[in-house]
């Protein structure tokens, strides 16, 4: 059906893109998030309770808000629980992101048939969007593309906090994005492992593919990258 015709793949990056064991990789950004916070807070307790706020904080993004970006929402609400302004003291977040979180790699590398299936989309025309949950700065995004082995592929539009005003899975992330692809949810495919933030695109009039582990989720689609690869050239 013509109203149906597909457009843009929206692919998910942590679990889709990229395989890694998220609980783990959170737990060490996290430990080296609060290491590196040293500088502005020399007693532990106080880091501590800095990084007890900053998690509230990350809530917070994922609570509606429009009109207002999620680095603003995250800002706002960590300099309202702790009176530190990120701003203020950006650099040392910088130098985190440029020569720490890099070495957070760990065993995160790309997921079978990553790169092949971004590479499908664009040689068949269509927009893509790296649609990972707008949490983080488009800094540590891009490391996190590395590992997926996409970061050198001329995709369309890459979610991140700086510009997303909302998170996964609310319906205005999905319409967001697909704005962003300058076209209708309904000329997408929302491609990703997590049934509770990814599926949900279908809401809003997207097409899904899934290929997370759970048996029986709802998707149009399902089975690994290669597979998706494969299936593209036929939905056009």
């Amino acid at each position: 059906m013509e109203g149906r015709q597909m457009q843009a793949v929206l692919f998910d990056l942590d679990g889709t893109l990229l395989d890694l064991d998220l609980n783990d990789f959170l737990h060490r950004y996290l430990a080296a998030l609060e290491e590196a916070t040293r500088p502005l807070f020399g007693d532990p307790d106080d880091r501590a309770e800095f990084m007890r706020a900053l998690n509230a904080s990350v809530g917070a993004m994922t609570e509606p808000h429009a009109g207002r970006t999620n680095r603003e929402v995250f800002f706002t609400d960590l300099h309202n629980r702790t009176g530190i302004d990120l701003e203020a003291h950006w650099p040392v977040f910088e130098d985190f992101y440029a020569n720490v979180f890099p070495t957070l790699v760990g065993s995160a590398r790309p997921a079978k048939g990553a790169r092949r299936a971004v590479q499908t989309a664009l040689d068949l025309g269509l927009r893509v969007a790296i649609a990972t949950n707008p949490i983080f700065p488009r800094v540590a995004i891009d490391h996190r593309m590395s590992w997926a082995g996409v970061a050198d592929l001329a995709v369309d539009v890459v979610t991140t906090y700086e510009q997303m005003e909302s998170c996964k899975p609310s319906p205005s992330y999905f319409r967001q994005t697909a704005g962003l692809l300058e076209t209708a949810p309904a000329h997408c495919l929302m491609v990703g492992d997590d049934r509770m933030l990814d599926m949900p695109a279908s809401d809003v009039g997207m097409r899904t593919f899934y290929v997370g582990a759970h048996d029986g989720v709802a998707a149009d689609f399902s089975g690994d990258l290669d597979d998706l690869a494969d299936l593209l050239p036929r939905l056009l």
